[in-house]
């Protein structure tokens, strides 16, 4: 499976998700414009998108909600144990009250991997950042079995973006 993310204008993209409608394709709205996700095994409509990967999976991306893409630059020699790490997760964050679903994406052409999460609302993603579930998934950051603490396996300083799903 693969997601595709491009964007543009919020009107503009808008007319790309009307024609193409038979797709598995969401509109996103936030404070750094907008985007488009396509999910599909096949080819992507889009004519420049990011090109992803999925590595892990779970839960069907709606048409409604909270999405939070956490970017995470990887080196190329970090790229293993990254994967690995999120591979063999917990999942706790599918029991979590508003969880909908997550992607994690390997980049084609970039090194930054996205962290798709999508919720029903952005009050259920911080629900879950308070959580004793988050906290033990994360209980490693910071220490020595942490991958924060990896020599040479991120590339940069990882980044987070919000958007919503707008209600048609």
């Amino acid at each position: 499976m693969n997601v595709f993310i491009t964007t543009g204008t919020y009107d503009f993209l808008k007319t790309i998700q009307k024609k193409h409608s038979k797709e598995n394709i969401l509109l996103m709205d936030g404070a750094q414009g907008a985007a488009l996700v396509h999910e599909t095994s096949g080819k992507t409509v889009f004519s420049t998108p990011r090109r992803y990967e999925v590595v892990d999976a779970s839960g069907e991306l709606v048409n409604r909600g909270y999405v939070v893409l956490n970017n995470i630059p990887v080196t190329d020699e970090g790229r293993p144990l990254f994967e690995h790490r999120f591979k063999n997760r917990a999942g706790a964050i599918e029991n979590q009250p508003g969880f909908l679903s997550i992607r994690v994406l390997r980049p084609i052409k970039s090194d930054t991997y996205v962290i798709f999460t999508q919720w029903e609302d952005s009050a259920s993603f911080e629900n879950w950042k308070s959580s004793q579930a988050f906290n033990e998934a994360h209980k490693k950051r910071g220490t020595e079995g942490g991958l924060d603490k990896k020599p040479n396996i991120f590339s940069g300083e990882s980044y987070v973006t919000t958007f919503t799903i707008p209600n048609e």
